[in-house]
């Protein structure tokens, strides 16, 4: 089988070619689904040598703002830069409607990074469908950090930590109330954890650096690899931004992050085998009988776990 035609020019780092295979790996449409998983295959020697960082935070935070900040350190310092921003979706035309591109507008025209907004499109875990393939792209493209920004804290917010090498977690000075909105499960996986805009409020950042420390100390087992950290940090002055990149390179000296993306792996293809068991199962369905079903359900005729019954113990 030959190459895909965007393979060449995605390696040799064209940004062009990267938005193409990026559009296609998105798309839902069976033909290109088929081109995507060539392409994926053709570039996937290639890839697998970038830092992969997630960032989630409670509502106002400035995710954008810090990750403009950071990927401008980065990108000055010469890393390749590759930010993928899952946008909340229209409901009317699916697409991204708030548009992160415009809320880094420095990072958005420095050559040495690529910012590419995706529509969450309905996707539990604050991540778009396509994110763990869209990752493995940014990285044959040559992109050495891929930062992964997500929709915002909730109780499913914690997928990201599932494809990324750690996990950071963006919190507010006085963010007591918004504290306690975050569920243990995100506060359990963060691997950081940044008090934002610290300038704003100094001695609230200290107090607030000083409860995360605490807070994560109690929920971190004794015997883990790493020993997760707060941080004070402020996008606007710069304040503290090296601080936090010089935190994610510890992580990745001490924490076997090898072993952990072949445990992601294992877990990704598992949820794309329940994607195609369903396909599948969705296929051999009879329709009518579908229909008639679901009818019975909503008038109460069937419980759902009777009607789901009927078409899996056949």
């Amino acid at each position: 089988m030959s190459a895909h035609p965007l393979a060449e020019p995605l390696l040799a780092g064209s940004r062009r070619a990267l938005a193409r295979a990026i559009t296609l790996s998105e798309s839902t449409r069976a033909d290109h689904e088929a081109q995507a998983q060539q392409l994926l295959s053709d570039v996937a020697p290639h890839a697998g040598k970038s830092i992969r960082v997630g960032l989630t935070g409670v509502p106002g935070v400035g995710k954008s703002t810090f990750i403009e900040a950071l990927g401008l350190h980065l990108a000055e310092a010469g890393h390749r830069v590759a930010v993928l921003a899952v946008d909340p979706s229209s409901a009317r035309t699916g697409g991204s409607i708030m548009g992160d591109k415009t809320r880094m507008p420095r990072l958005t025209v420095h050559p040495g990074a690529y910012i590419r907004p995706s529509p969450a499109g309905g996707n539990l875990g604050g991540v778009a469908r396509r994110t763990r393939e869209a990752i493995t792209l940014c990285e044959a493209a040559g992109h050495d950090v891929v930062l992964v920004e997500t929709v915002g804290v909730g109780q499913s917010e914690t997928q990201v930590a599932a494809m990324t090498d750690l996990f950071v977690l963006l919190t507010l000075p006085n963010a007591g109330d918004e504290l306690q909105g975050i569920k243990r499960g995100i506060m359990e996986l963060a691997d950081l954890c940044v008090v934002n805009k610290a300038d704003s409020a100094p001695k609230a950042a200290v107090r607030a650096q000083t409860e995360l420390r605490a807070a994560l100390n109690l929920l971190t087992p004794h015997d883990a690899p790493w020993r997760p950290r707060a941080l004070r940090a402020s996008a606007l002055t710069g304040e503290g931004v090296p601080e936090v990149w010089a935190a994610v390179l510890d992580y990745v000296q001490e924490v076997d992050v090898a072993g952990r993306r072949r445990a992601q792996t294992a877990q990704w293809f598992d949820e794309l085998l329940r994607e195609a068991a369903w396909r599948l199962f969705r296929a051999g369905l009879d329709r009518q009988q579908l229909q008639t079903l679901r009818a019975e359900v909503e008038a109460g005729q069937l419980t759902a776990i009777q009607g789901v019954a009927v078409l899996t113990t056949r």
